[in-house]
């Protein structure tokens, strides 16, 4: 696939969906894959961060993903940042620090998550509070904290 295919493909697979605020979902997919690209990213990367939520949520499945036309590196990207129900955040972190590729996309994808102007949107305090700090202990687990 394409970088315009993955992201059409992305795109339509997250169609309706929003973010906590309320936003299009699509929003935060850019916004990580453009993380990526500014980064430094390639396109293998760049084309994981657009599917970066696609198999965690459910809008996309993990055999969809396997028979993807994509590189296996960006599957096993995606695959490294899929989180796993009952997972232990340093499982997590362990799994996407052992994939090649796969750190940058998560830091792209922390980044627009905790930026503070997407957090403020939020109407709850306790949902900001609890977000941020999920967020910072991520960093931290991923050597990331002065990110």
């Amino acid at each position: 696939m394409t970088l315009a295919e993955v992201e059409a493909t992305a795109r339509a697979a997250h169609e309706g969906q929003t973010d906590k605020a309320g936003r299009p979902y699509a929003e935060h997919l850019r916004a990580v894959a453009e993380g990526v690209r500014a980064r430094g990213g390639d396109d293998d990367q760049i084309a994981a961060a657009w599917l970066h939520d696609a198999v965690e949520d459910d809008a996309r499945s993990a055999h969809w993903l396997e028979g993807a036309a994509l590189s296996r590196r960006t599957k096993d990207i995606v695959r490294a940042v899929t989180k796993r129900a009952g997972e232990a955040p340093e499982a997590y972190a362990r799994r996407i620090l052992d994939t090649p590729g796969a750190l940058l996309v998560k830091r792209a994808d922390l980044a627009h998550n905790a930026d503070p102007a997407r957090l403020a949107r939020l109407d709850d305090e306790a949902t900001r509070t609890r977000l941020t700090e999920k967020y910072a202990r991520m960093r931290a687990l991923l050597g990331l904290e002065g990110d």
